[in-house]
């Protein structure tokens, strides 16, 4: 058993910290495994390896890829070989996407009276990929709204924006079997949010199996004490692994989620 946070973001994606610091908290934290998994990109991961390597702190690749099928339907993908020709090419379409998609973003909210420049988003993002989190923080700082969750739960989380910006994603098995043909592993993350019940969730991830499920993820800081135990007894039925992680993104984005330390047995990982 090793001390891991197996879901992580950094300034590669929507998180507030860069891959080397992301990885210098961990050390701190006592974190023996890390997986950086930002959304939709690879960008971040050779330099928080690097910075493992000086840290003593083991980097896992990772990814969390974005399925059609659900607003919140995620799958993260762990020690795949980040060069690998079927990752990089779903990367960079899925980094198109959000390019186009941060312009709906910009007229929906303009639409509702809170007129925003590119410019403006881009400056609380570190890196090349902007993410929903960084318009919560320009609405704040315009003073539209007084918080990142008013922001998300009032706005950038609503089923109309959802239905303007859900397209262009992969499908669950587009995602997955990407994963397996760089070679890694996959894991289903936080299943409360996609939003099913407990039947049709069981349906989901027996279809996932087919495609090459490896794990669910079934520690995670908001699930309660009955979703984590039908996600384990989920694992059992399937012969599946269990991972688990913070969705750590900094205190300025998710100041409620700290880095987790759970005891997770990754050596099918490393």
């Amino acid at each position: 058993m090793y001390r891991s946070d197996l879901h992580t973001h950094s300034t590669a994606s929507d998180g507030q910290y860069s891959p080397p610091e992301l990885v210098a908290l961990a050390k701190e934290r006592g974190i023996d495994v890390l997986a950086l998994t930002d959304h939709d990109t690879t960008d971040g991961v050779a330099e928080a390896a690097a910075a493992g390597d000086k840290l003593g702190v083991r980097v896992i690749a990772g990814v969390e890829l974005s399925a059609k099928e659900y607003h919140t339907y995620h799958i993260l993908g762990y020690a795949y070989d980040p060069a690998a020709p079927a990752m990089l090419s779903l990367c960079a379409r899925m980094k198109r996407r959000r390019e186009a998609r941060n312009q709906i973003i910009l007229d929906y909210l303009s639409e509702n009276g809170m007129a925003l420049t590119l410019a403006e988003v881009e400056a609380f993002a570190g890196g090349d990929i902007v993410g929903r989190p960084h318009f919560a923080q320009a609405m704040v700082k315009r003073g539209y709204v007084s918080s990142n969750r008013e922001a998300f739960d009032r706005w950038l989380d609503t089923d109309e924006l959802h239905e303007r910006m859900d397209f262009g994603k992969p499908s669950a098995r587009e995602c997955v079997e990407t994963i397996k043909a760089s070679g890694g592993r996959v894991s289903l993350a936080h299943p409360y949010q996609i939003g099913v019940d407990d039947e049709t969730l069981d349906s989901l991830v027996r279809e996932l199996v087919g495609y090459g499920l490896d794990a669910i993820e079934c520690y995670y800081p908001k699930f309660t004490p009955a979703q984590q135990a039908y996600y384990l007894k989920l694992t059992e039925k399937y012969h599946l692994r269990a991972t688990g992680g913070s969705d750590f993104h900094g205190e300025r984005v998710k100041p409620d989620v700290a880095l987790a330390a759970l005891p997770l047995d990754v050596e099918w990982l490393l």
